[in-house]
């Protein structure tokens, strides 16, 4: 229990919540939403109580409700208007929440439990684009100004590829169907943020194509191994932070001049390290996207 975070500062719940600070004090002060603890040098904290009341606070706001008739709700009655609203709305309407608290306390049985709600109304593809990928950028955010830490990061993302495998493996019983092209899905060297990339495979192979998943921290000459045993292959890449030594437009000229020349390979990318591409891409087998619907819409 010693790694989990208990205690949080007013500007924690305004990352998590959404809700302005200034705003949290007034429900404090107005209408007693909160009652947070003081330091010795009487500074405000919260506990996690109070940040889970302050995000189904939040949600119930966001649906219309006062909170000056928010605020008169008992406990019991709050969260059970809560779960009329997810009951109502989908389950994904809490499942934000839900998911922030599983990651602060690293709770993997509500994760789960948040998952199974999820996975009985909807297929994963609509789970991974309207629940996680809103998510996970979302605790990008919480990361960058030090709300949570890399520990809960990479606890929650764990626990989201476990899902994805899952998901892969069934597929991967089947036979693929479309020989059109062969995927061959990689990172470029120290790029480890494989989330999307794995989604992807598992879109690959929801539509019937050979995929060929390399994954994490893959040189540009490994690649020239699988175009001995495959032709026509569309190498895939999504880059997050890598290359970072060299330019974009240097790297991919390396993979040009080491893997595509002279073949019958294209290389797709994606990812948000194409917005500091400066120049336009000129080689006719590379192909760049602006996010993962535009690549899908492709195949």
């Amino acid at each position: 229990m010693n790694n989990i975070k208990s205690e949080f500062t007013i500007k924690d719940l305004e990352n998590f919540s959404g809700i302005k600070a200034h705003t949290i004090r007034i429900w404090e002060k107005r209408y007693n939403i909160l009652k947070p603890n003081r330091s010795e040098s009487n500074i405000r904290y919260y506990n996690i109580n109070n940040l889970q009341k302050l995000l189904n606070v939040a949600l119930l706001n966001a649906n219309g409700l006062k909170i000056s008739k928010i605020a008169a709700l008992p406990d019991s009655k709050l969260k059970a208007c809560v779960r009329e609203i997810v009951a109502k709305n989908g389950v994904d309407t809490q499942a934000s929440n839900s998911l922030k608290l599983s990651m602060l306390n690293f709770d993997e049985n509500l994760f789960n439990v948040t998952y199974n709600n999820l996975i009985a109304q909807s297929s994963l593809r609509t789970v991974f684009k309207d629940v996680f990928l809103p998510f996970l950028n979302e605790i990008g955010l919480l990361w960058q100004v030090n709300s949570i830490t890399p520990a809960h990061e990479h606890f929650i993302s764990n626990l989201v590829k476990q899902k994805i495998h899952i998901n892969i493996e069934r597929l991967q019983l089947s036979s693929p169907t479309n020989y059109d092209k062969v995927f061959v899905l990689y990172l470029p060297m120290n790029e480890i943020h494989e989330l999307g990339l794995l989604y992807l495979h598992f879109e690959l192979l929801l539509h019937g194509y050979q995929s060929i998943y390399l994954g994490q921290s893959v040189p540009v000459d490994n690649l020239n191994d699988i175009q001995k045993v495959y032709n026509n292959i569309c190498f895939i890449s999504y880059l997050t932070v890598e290359p970072s030594r060299v330019t974009l437009e240097e790297y991919i000229e390396e993979v040009n001049s080491k893997v595509l020349l002279d073949t019958n390979s294209e290389l797709w990318l994606l990812g948000r390290k194409l917005n500091e591409i400066e120049n336009e891409i000129t080689f006719l087998n590379v192909k760049t996207f602006e996010n993962m619907d535009f690549l899908l819409k492709e195949l």
